[in-house]
């Protein structure tokens, strides 16, 4: 890699942009139920308490009971009404069990049907990544660009910066797939 300021900024925010993509995808995957519990699945539920959106999670406990049984126990138990509200807002798809003190989420069996539509909905989250890592490519392909129109770069130089950012996007590309083909597994498994 050629030895230059430009470049390397160039290349750390190649990477960093690489990684959050990433990052993100994985975050969208954890939310995504494969029939057994996952307290992930309600990391996006606010909840109305005390006059204002709180996550679930600064609530109360989340924990699981058992592979197909989540179990929400808020500190106060005058919210009970409003987490329940808050689940069933969320489009998280289980309907909600209060008891009177804690509120049990059940995780149905998923059919074989319902697997393929979510196996459909990660690989479209998958392609959705890729294209935001070859957006990044690009933008980082057209500041060598630049840099060489404006001689601040050789041709050599040009032509190996521009190789390195194409192995960069190859390996971000793996690991996108490689986080796609792990939850497309953990989805398929019964």
């Amino acid at each position: 890699m050629v030895n230059n300021e430009k470049v390397e900024e160039i290349f750390l925010t190649l990477e960093e942009k690489f990684e959050k993509t990433v990052n993100v995808m994985s975050g969208e995957f954890a939310a995504i139920r494969a029939g057994r519990a996952n307290p992930h699945v309600l990391d996006k539920v606010q909840v109305e308490a005390y006059g204002m959106m709180t996550p679930l999670q600064q609530l109360g406990n989340v924990s699981v009971s058992d592979a197909r049984c989540l179990v929400i126990s808020p500190w106060d138990k005058s919210l009970l009404k409003a987490v329940e509200k808050a689940i069933l807002a969320s489009n998280v798809g289980i309907t909600p069990t209060n008891d009177g003190s804690v509120i049990r989420l059940v995780f149905p069996e998923l059919t074989e049907e319902r697997r393929k539509d979510l196996v459909k909905q990660v690989r479209k989250m998958g392609e959705e990544s890729k294209v935001a890592v070859r957006n990044i490519r690009r933008e980082a392909m057209e500041a060598i660009k630049k840099m060489k129109t404006g001689k601040e770069l050789s041709e050599d130089e040009a032509k190996n910066c521009e190789q390195d950012v194409e192995d960069s996007t190859a390996k971000a590309i793996a690991e996108v797939d490689k986080v796609v083909a792990a939850k497309e597994k953990e989805l398929l498994t019964v």
